[in-house]
């Protein structure tokens, strides 16, 4: 117990919490957010990532693990099968989960060696989605084609049709793992996204960008979980017009593709322009108008608040950060779950949404018109930003992990590999 402005509260006891997520910044950061909540209420925290992040785990006072970084796809000599990876990274892992004995394990949604690795050692176990949902429900487009949610019962019909051959795709999925599993000498699962615990998933997500559905018990949306390595501050463009910040993503659009249209698009519009091309110089140079300025890296919490605008390609941490800044966006999406994402945005009415076929100058300023002349979407905008404020992510989830059943200890000292 302890004793804050005069009130009695109960500390939750001190438990030992293994993480694991692979290395992309979309995954491994929320995590690394996660691990930093559980470190603030006095917990042990240790996590599996790739080894680009092991400065940065060690320096939030998170204990690193390397995870295994197996090739998967045929970029290099004898490329494995993505299963035969992950039965190699589980047994792999497995020693490090039995020596560190973790009360509770956390991993990513698509992180499944540590998950595994868990399973077989008899340790409770927990999933962070650091994204929406991605199980649809009833009458919900195909998740990451960037189809809103319908309206009416017949577009509900329809979809609920298209996802006939999504749930064989599942199901295929479903047997797969199983065959993973059998290897391991674990039983099989009856059910799809056999990668999501049934004991407890943690949504990272705002709730305002999630379908009306019907919970399962097991999933909560705890709101999104954001960490980003440190950066230097960088000097914002003098001026009194709005500021737009284009904020591409890190792992995609090797071109800057978005930058360039935006950096043309708003060249004559009379706001400010804030551009990172991320570290990665495109083989063209950029064009900068007299209007921007264009930087290598920047803090996104620490710039976002002062900006009017954020353009970029509804990547999900970076368009919760946006949102939770209380800053309208205009998603132009690339790969994977961008679809979905900027889909989310638009239906939430906190920002536009290009098709990346029709990305240009032209659309880029149409865009930011629209934004910057409806009052509707940035005050959208502004309620979520409202309701991160009011929300502790990190808390939220971590009061459900600090609630997740001690390991059983008969199944400790039994599980074995097969």
């Amino acid at each position: 117990m302890s004793v804050r402005d005069g009130r009695t509260e109960l500390v939750p006891p001190r438990r030992r919490f293994l993480l694991g997520a692979f290395g992309d910044p979309g995954h491994a950061f929320p995590m690394i957010a996660l691990g930093r909540s559980l470190l603030a209420r006095g917990h042990e925290v240790w996590l599996q990532t790739w080894e680009r992040w092991r400065e940065h785990v060690e320096a939030e006072g998170i204990g690193f693990l390397a995870a295994p970084e197996y090739r998967v796809f045929p970029t290099g000599a004898e490329p494995l099968d993505f299963y035969e990876a992950v039965v190699q990274a589980t047994r792999d892992t497995l020693p490090a989960v039995r020596e560190l004995e973790p009360d509770v394990a956390v991993a990513d949604i698509l992180t499944l060696a540590p998950a595994l690795a868990a399973e077989l050692a008899g340790v409770p176990l927990a999933t962070l989605i650091p994204h929406v949902y991605p199980h649809a429900g009833e009458g919900f487009p195909v998740y990451s084609i960037g189809a809103r949610l319908p309206r009416r019962a017949i577009g509900r019909r329809i979809w609920g049709a298209a996802q006939l051959p999504v749930a064989k795709g599942l199901e295929r999925g479903r047997r797969e793992l199983n065959a993973t599993r059998t290897q391991l000498g674990l039983p099989e699962l009856e059910h799809v996204h056999g990668g999501i615990s049934r004991e407890l998933a943690l949504v990272a997500t705002l709730p305002q960008l999630e379908y009306p559905r019907s919970w399962p018990p097991w999933a909560h949306v705890v709101g999104p979980l954001m960490w980003e390595p440190p950066a230097r501050d960088v000097e914002i463009p003098s001026g009194s017009g709005p500021l737009v910040l284009v904020a591409p993503s890190t792992a995609h659009d090797p071109e800057l593709r978005l930058v360039r249209a935006a950096l043309k698009g708003l060249a004559e519009m009379p706001v400010r322009v804030l551009a990172s091309y991320n570290g990665r110089l495109p083989r063209r140079p950029l064009t900068v108008p007299a209007n921007a300025t264009v930087v290598e890296w920047l803090s996104y919490s620490r710039t976002m608040p002062h900006c009017d605008v954020v353009i970029c390609h509804a990547g999900h941490g970076t368009l919760v950060r946006a949102l939770a800044s209380g800053v309208p966006v205009l998603a132009c999406p690339a790969v994977g779950d961008m679809s979905e994402n900027a889909a989310r945005l638009d239906w939430a009415g906190a920002g536009v949404r290009i098709p990346p076929r029709l990305l240009s100058g032209r659309s880029v300023r149409v865009g930011v018109e629209r934004i910057l002349e409806d009052e509707r979407i940035g005050a959208r905008a502004r309620e979520m930003a409202r309701w991160v404020s009011a929300h502790d992510s990190g808390q939220a989830a971590a009061e459900l992990l600090e609630a997740m059943p001690s390991p059983d200890p008969s199944r400790r000292r039994t599980s074995t590999l097969t």
